[in-house]
């Protein structure tokens, strides 16, 4: 009987979170010497090792809220907040800094600087997944550690930037050194469970705000115009938050790796990380990096058993491809990877990309459409763009502190991230009509530039509300997925390449449709705008194949309804089936 519940539950049960639960007494104490009583909770084992202990509370232990670990979630705020400024501190100068590079045209200024935004993301793209499958070989701290040294050096050099191939090269480098965004995602599944993980990752989009409001601000106001390098300024401090956040992380951040207890030192997994890095990128014929160690019980007294003939031939059959799925997915079978690879998590990824793809195109739009003259854009300064991004970032803070939280509680995870979809195709379909400076007042009252105020701030309370609420309920959808942790990482890593792609093409694809706008009349700009806003209106659809009771967090307020309850069934039936 017991084996048959087991099995009844076996999506649920098959993520179970790293954060220890602590039980007094959960077998009565002893009454005499002598070999203590078998803990009833070694009965209930679970396959990956982690024990599930009876709540004798007379409730179940996944709904009870578990303490957050708020040391760890404050390093990890810092973390964020502090690459969140940096990055966002590019945006308001990049169309400026880019007009002033001697091989662009400024009637195709969107195009370069959507060459420029595109260099990062596409660098990112190519490198995210090893990150986030790195940061479960080696640990998440030497990842985080390594990519913050380097993003730092990388800003350095960008305020030195004087010609377009050197703004370019030094942005695809970035992108290649930077997975951080995965890999804290990562670390805050590890450290949360269900019960608490909604407090958690409600805060990080927070954190993002804040970012947007520093960020913004730091690039808008530390430019030098008429110095010999006036963007140089805002970069050296970007830089020196970074250097900051490496001491606070290389002090303060603790290894959320399970495995990590059976790695070697900090310092011999970082040399480890540069050698695996050094022969990638020489194609050496025997790497180090497709080595697989061998199973914890194979360890007996400080030494290795003999392998057998069958892990000899594995050991073979591994060399021949970096990309083969024992690899990808260290110390797990081989069938793990298409547990990965179902129709939830497929729809997921899928719609992530558009989610990002419509977040960064809608970021590299704005400075554009609000710093081009009239009729195509509507002329602002960019103080003023700074401003209004700072105020978007006001508004993330107010919405996920005051509001967010309450309405996920009774919409739940899937819904929210719907109805982000929805708002961003809206707020992209409505930025094209947003009036000009010396626009008549409608109901003669006001001002044309009151009015532009207003609808530039109504439409970006719209895209900030889509984008936080988006993310934040995509992060929980994606862990939630995840079957375990030893592979939350790598599933990171690959929400993390799709969003990579998205932002790779947005920048390219906005900037050369804005471009095409300038010469169609009327509204041209209504052209790159209602481009994005269809494709995010596609995604929208498309998320409502996202079903499942178990992408739910234990603070969800609602229910499945029996259809989808039925196709979970009906899926779930075949899984068991399968694996019998």
């Amino acid at each position: 009987m017991a084996s048959k519940d087991s099995q009844m539950s076996p999506r649920l049960d098959r993520r179970k979170s790293s954060t220890p639960h602590y039980q007094t007494f959960p077998t009565p104490p002893p009454k005499s010497r002598g070999r203590p009583p078998v803990s009833p909770t070694s009965s209930n084992s679970c396959p990956d090792g982690s024990s599930n202990p009876p709540n004798h509370n007379g409730g179940d232990d996944e709904h009870q809220s578990s303490p957050l670990p708020t040391r760890q979630l404050a390093v990890l705020a810092v973390i964020a907040l502090a690459e969140q400024t940096a990055l966002n501190s590019i945006s308001p100068y990049l169309p400026e800094m880019t007009s002033t590079f001697p091989e662009v045209d400024v009637q195709s200024l969107g195009l370069y600087v959507g060459i420029i935004g595109s260099s990062f993301a596409l660098a990112q793209f190519a490198t995210n997944f090893f990150w986030g499958w790195c940061s479960d070989r080696v640990g998440r701290k030497p990842v985080v550690m390594l990519g913050t040294i380097l993003t730092a050096a990388c800003f350095v050099a960008f305020g030195f930037c004087r010609t377009l191939w050197q703004a370019v090269l030094v942005q695809a480098f970035m992108g290649l050194v930077n997975g951080n965004q995965g890999v804290v995602s990562t670390c805050l599944g590890e450290i949360t469970d269900r019960s608490n993980q909604s407090k958690a990752f409600v805060y990080l989009p927070v954190i993002y705000g804040i970012g947007g409001i520093t960020g913004p601000a730091l690039g808008g106001l530390l430019v030098k115009h008429g110095a010999l390098y006036p963007y140089l300024l805002p970069n050296i401090f970007s830089a020196a938050i970074l250097v900051v956040d490496l001491v606070i992380t290389g002090i303060f951040l603790e290894e959320s790796l399970e495995q990590a207890k059976e790695l070697p030192p900090l310092q011999k997994r970082a040399g480890n990380m540069f050698s695996w890095i050094w022969q990638f990128i020489g194609g050496s014929h025997r790497p180090t990096y497709l080595n697989r160690r061998l199973p914890r019980h194979s360890r007996v007294d400080g030494r290795m058993d003999e392998p057998s003939d069958d892990s000899a031939s594995d050991a073979g059959s591994e060399n021949h491809s970096l990309l083969s799925i024992p690899e990808l997915f260290p110390r797990n079978h081989n069938h793990l990877g298409k547990e990965i690879l179902n129709r939830n998590t497929i729809l997921l990824l899928g719609t992530y990309l558009v989610f990002q793809l419509s977040n960064i195109s809608f970021n590299n739009l704005y400075p554009i459409f609000a710093s081009s003259p009239a009729p195509t854009g509507r002329q602002l300064k960019t103080e003023e763009i700074g401003l209004s991004l700072s105020f978007a970032g006001i508004i993330t803070i107010v919405f996920q502190v005051g509001i967010f939280g309450k309405l996920k509680e009774k919409m739940g995870n899937k819904a929210t991230y719907r109805a982000g979809l929805f708002l961003f195709f809206v707020s992209m379909m409505l930025m094209p009509w947003v009036g000009y400076r010396d626009s008549p007042a409608p109901f003669g009252w006001g001002s044309g530039v009151v009015w532009l105020w207003l609808e530039l701030g109504f439409v970006l309370l719209l895209k900030t509300v889509a984008a936080v609420g988006g993310l934040t309920s995509a992060l929980l959808l994606i862990t939630n997925s995840a079957p375990n942790h030893s592979v939350l990482g790598t599933l990171n890593g690959l929400a993390q390449t799709l969003s990579a792609a998205g932002r790779a093409i947005g920048p390219f694809v906005s900037g050369g449709l804005f471009s095409i706008s300038t010469q169609v009349r009327p509204k041209g700009e209504a052209l790159a705008w209602g481009v994005f806003g269809g494709i995010a209106f596609l995604g929208w659809l498309a998320s409502y194949g996202i079903r499942g009771e178990e992408l739910e967090g234990d603070d969800w307020e609602g229910s499945e309804s029996p259809e989808e309850e039925d196709d979970d069934d009906v899926e779930q039936d075949a899984g068991i089936n399968r694996r019998r």
